[in-house]
């Protein structure tokens, strides 16, 4: 038809449109999966009639939808169950049919997908290629449990029972449809009216007495009549949750629901839980997430059966009334932004307690000593407010080493900092400390967990030469410190420390930017007597990426020595990324004493498979003027912006008696092609060898003192025009976001970023 509608605002405007294009045409339309009413006029369709000779073709599962728009019904009946069985099997597979044991598990598998189709087809793909017969088992112990708890979610949503897990997965709607026309033929009654934008709670003669589950989650309704109390005596499963416009709750409401197990509120407007709460003592589960507005709830003593209590940012200002009652609670997120202060000994009561999380830990809040006598305690996530406060309480609570999951929070979290923080919390390593915007004056003043496997510090300021790491953090996987003020160095190297061996020992992934203070990675001693000890102990052992960036006063890497151990040997990635001090990537302390001898000095990396160096201005060399890398490995190299580099000191393989890179698959230079051409290699041959691997750039005319050129913009343009957008100088010289970076950064270097009328953040 050729018709675009984008640039057409509003639906009448697009229908119009829409209308005027189809009426020149004959046209087939199939409109699938059709649920609301509506006519063709609204949303410009011509009506088909014989003369225009147009079809119309409608899928729904409403019958009301068909009767409304006066279709010709067909009703698509089930498969009769030899034909879903042929289904299952074409899309199966025939092979599964020499699984012993397996025809009964697959008939009952079919079953459950009750003649359905795309049910089928869906299940049988997943299925396909598995052999082992308890994962058969398994995958029809699911499928029964997913039409059991089907109900409790809306189209695309389904609840994982796992441990404390509450997020959801993507489920095909015909599946759930399936699920519930399935449910409704039993005993148990289900009313599912979700994500239908109500404005009100259905009736209460919709309300039978048999009901088992009610979903209403995801509407409109702003309000519970006073006096409402449906008779529901077997209702087990409420959720009204993301109905934001709920205020309140008629006070009677849950009088006559004597059974109820599960009650989903979260995400409401409501701000006075009903008395009638008070006496569900069956239930288990009560959400109350998000409950911006709830400032009051009713004494919970008696919700006996209660596991779990979800407050995470609810309004209440205290604590629950009755909370210490709660004797079979296992699960309790109190992470209310006003919830300040908790009252002594109300914790420590709940000695099923397996979950725990808490928004702010103040001074005065839970105690560590509360904590310890919760024998069952798993998942344990905390915020504390204060540096001090947070080194207290680790010191105080031995319980570390029996938890599954700890996160523990320090400082400011909010503003811009907080999408990082987000982003740490919910990846990565179950056990994690992040501390944000604190100060640390002394080396006793930060204690972490022994058995801590992720860290990150950012924003922080370190005062003195102080090491972050104080102990022995065997189990340490991932370490990130950015932009902080006062870290000298990572880990030193000091003979008389036995932690420095290990501290590191385990750590995989090292990412260091903006810090400011940095000047070794290893700090290592000045005497040569306590040099070679410490070094050959195995630092980094087992690091496999390792990032530096924007740190101005690091100027050398690594010392050479600690290869000379175990150290680095399981390193595959090194990006060190403008660090305008730099001069060494690997260095090596004979030759800064003028101490130098002839013997070649072998670097070995084997499992190094990415090299990436950028913005180095001062970088002078890889490694020692003797030294020769060994990386079988390595399959990418990357070097830009570094032309004070006169020496490429890989050692290549050979085969056929010739050079040769097995591994390199990519090699990228963004230098000069005087800095190239100037380039000395370890053998005259080599340079050909890596030819063919090659992707240069030339960036004469961005770094040349006097140029008056910038890859097409005139000087004069950098120097007076208000405004260039970064992504107009990538347009236009084809570089990179990186490359883009490296050059806004020498304009910068050259008190020019004031007239750019841009900052690198903009980036």
């Amino acid at each position: 038809m050729n018709t675009d509608l984008s640039n057409y605002r509003g639906e009448l405007h697009r229908a119009s449109r829409l209308m005027e294009a189809m009426k020149t045409v004959k046209y087939a339309l199939i409109l699938d999966d059709v649920w609301d009413k509506f006519t063709l006029h609204s949303i410009g369709i011509p009506k088909p009639t014989m003369e225009n000779g147009c079809k119309i073709v409608i899928t729904s599962r409403s019958i009301d939808v068909c009767n409304y728009l006066r279709c010709q019904v067909v009703k698509v009946p089930p498969l009769p169950e030899l034909e879903s069985l042929n289904l299952f099997l074409d899309m199966v597979g025939q092979d599964v049919l020499r699984i012993p044991n397996l025809e009964q598990i697959l008939k009952l598998m079919v079953a459950e997908c009750a003649g359905l189709p795309l049910a089928i087809v869906v299940i049988a793909g997943s299925m396909r290629g598995v052999q082992d017969i308890f994962e058969w088992r398994n995958a029809l112990r699911e499928l029964r449990q997913c039409v059991v708890d089907t109900e409790k979610d809306s189209e695309d949503e389904i609840f994982k029972q796992e441990a404390y897990d509450e997020a959801c997965v993507k489920m095909h709607d015909v599946v759930r449809d399936m699920a519930l026309c399935i449910k409704s033929t039993g005993p148990s009654r289900f009313m599912v009216k979700a994500r239908m934008r109500l404005t009100e709670i259905p009736d209460e003669d919709e309300w039978n007495e048999d009901l088992d589950k009610v979903s209403l989650m995801k509407n409109e309704i702003s309000y519970i009549p006073q006096n409402m109390s449906p008779k529901c005596l077997m209702l087990s499963t409420l959720t009204l949750k993301g109905n934001n416009r709920l205020r309140e709750i008629s006070e009677c409401f849950f009088t006559n629901m004597p059974r109820l197990k599960f009650l989903d509120l979260s995400n409401t407007g409501i701000e006075v839980l009903p008395n009638s709460i008070c006496n569900l003592e069956y239930l288990t589960t009560l959400i109350l997430c998000g409950c911006e507005s709830l400032k009051h709830m009713p004494s919970l003593s008696k919700l006996k059966a209660l596991k779990k209590l979800d407050l995470d940012g609810a309004g209440l200002c205290e604590a629950p009334e009755g909370i210490e009652m709660l004797e079979n609670l296992q699960y309790l997120d109190l992470s209310c932004p006003k919830l300040r202060v908790l009252p002594e000994g109300k914790i420590s009561k709940l000695f099923r307690l397996q979950y725990l999380r808490k928004h702010k830990i103040f001074s005065t809040d839970i105690r560590a000593e509360e904590v310890a006598r919760l024998k069952m305690l798993e998942w344990f996530e905390v915020r504390f407010v204060w540096l001090k406060d947070f080194s207290s309480f680790v010191s105080k609570l031995n319980l570390f080493g029996r938890l599954s999951h700890y996160s523990l929070e320090v400082g400011d979290l909010g503003g811009d900092k907080k999408g990082h923080f987000w982003e740490f919390k919910n990846n990565g390593l179950p056990k994690k400390v992040i501390l944000i915007g604190c100060q640390i004056r002394a080396k006793d003043e930060l204690v972490l967990p022994d058995d801590l496997q992720e860290l990150r510090i950012e924003y922080c300021n370190v005062a003195g030469d102080i090491s972050i790491f104080q102990k022995d953090f065997t189990q340490l996987r991932t370490c990130a410190l950015e932009i902080c003020q006062g870290i000298g160095f990572v880990v030193s190297s000091s003979s008389s420390s036995s932690t420095s061996s290990t501290v590191m020992n385990n750590l995989e992934v090292l990412t260091l930017n903006s810090l400011f203070s940095l000047r070794d990675v290893v700090k290592v001693e000045k005497t040569r007597a306590s040099l070679a000890p410490t070094l050959s102990l195995h630092i980094f052992s087992n690091l496999k990426q390792l990032t530096v960036c924007n740190c101005s006063k690091l100027k050398k890497l690594f010392p050479c020595e600690l290869l000379q151990g175990q150290g680095l040997q399981n390193l595959e990635l090194i990006e060190v990324n403008n660090c305008k001090g730099m001069e060494e990537i690997i260095g090596w302390e004979e030759e800064e004493e003028g101490n130098q001898t002839t013997t070649p000095i072998l670097i070995t990396l084997p499992k190094l498979r990415i090299l990436k160096l950028q913005s180095l201005s001062e970088l002078k060399r890889i490694c020692p003027e003797r030294g020769v890398m060994v990386c079988e490995s390595l399959n990418s190299i990357n070097i830009n912006v570094c032309l004070k580099i006169k020496r490429i000191p890989l050692c290549l393989g050979r085969k056929n008696a010739q050079p040769s890179l097995p591994a390199v698959k990519y090699i990228s230079i963004f230098n000069s092609k005087k800095w190239w051409e100037s380039l000395e290699w370890e053998n005259p041959d080599d340079k050909n060898v890596i030819l063919p691997f090659l992707q240069c750039s030339s960036c004469d005319t961005w770094l040349s003192s006097g140029s008056k050129n910038l890859n097409g913009f005139p000087e004069s343009s950098i120097e007076y025009q208000s405004v260039i957008s970064p992504y107009m100088l990538v347009q236009a010289a084809s570089l990179t976001i990186s490359n883009l970076f490296l050059q806004l950064n020498n304009i910068y270097s050259q008190g020019k970023q004031k007239k750019l009328g841009l900052t690198l953040a903009s980036i």
